[in-house]
Order: C-alpha cells, then sequence, then structure tokens
C-alpha cells in the first residue's frame, strides 16, 4: 500500500512549498542540496494524511516547525496523535518551535545531526 505523496495531497504540498514560513525557509537553507552532512531532505512530503514540513528518507527522520498554533490544545493532541502514527511506522519525529529557529539555529542543526548517528 502506497503511503508517500498520495497524488489526492499534490496540489496542498505544492501550496505548502510555495508559502513557507520564514523559519520553514531559514531551516531548508541548511537542509536543502544536501548541505547537512550528505542527507537528501524533501519538503513538504506527504506520508499517509500528513504533509511533513521536512523529511530524510534515509535517517526515516521527520523535522516540524512549530508555530505558535501548535500551543493550542487541540492542535497539541492533533500532534500527539500524527506523532505517534510516525513513530508505528518507525519515523523519528523532531520538533522545533519558531523561536528555536529564529534565535539559535546553530543548536537546531546540533540536534539534527545528533539523530543521523
Amino acid at each position: 500500500m502506497k503511503v508517500h505523496n498520495l497524488n489526492k495531497y499534490i496540489d496542498r504540498r505544492k501550496e505548502l512549498r510555495r508559502e513557507q514560513t520564514p523559519q520553514e525557509e531559514k531551516l531548508w537553507w541548511y537542509l536543502k542540496d544536501r548541505r547537512l552532512l550528505g542527507f537528501k531532505f524533501r519538503r513538504q512530503t506527504s506520508i499517509g494524511g500528513y504533509i511533513l514540513d521536512f523529511y530524510c528518507a534515509e535517517k526515516r527522520l521527520i523535522i516540524e516547525i512549530d508555530g505558535e498554533i501548535h500551543n493550542k490544545n487541540d492542535n497539541r493532541e492533533y500532534d500527539k496523535i500524527r506523532d505517534k502514527f510516525f513513530k508505528e511506522l518507525d519515523y523519528k519525529v523532531l520538533r522545533f518551535k519558531n523561536k528555536q529557529v529564529d534565535e539559535d539555529m546553530n543548536k537546531v542543526i546540533k540536534i539534527i545531526e545528533e539523530n543521523f548517528k
């Protein structure tokens, strides 16, 4: 059964790529073109019914950048369900707040690199 990049999400994935948040753009600069330790990342790809901010297939690593909306109770619950879904498929999810990306990119990159080991 296919779970990656289902056709029904293609328009939404394209829209999200065009409308990246400033924090997504900032992190994408470090991840694109195999800049981070030679690993290939994709942005706004989907697994199941979920669209991911960034994904490294080789390491089964998902990176999410969370804005203020993720602080609301409903969204926190949704994120827990989503993360459980990925964990059951043997993916690892790293979540960073917008503030972390804005204020300490070196630490964000270090955490990502540590998850490649």
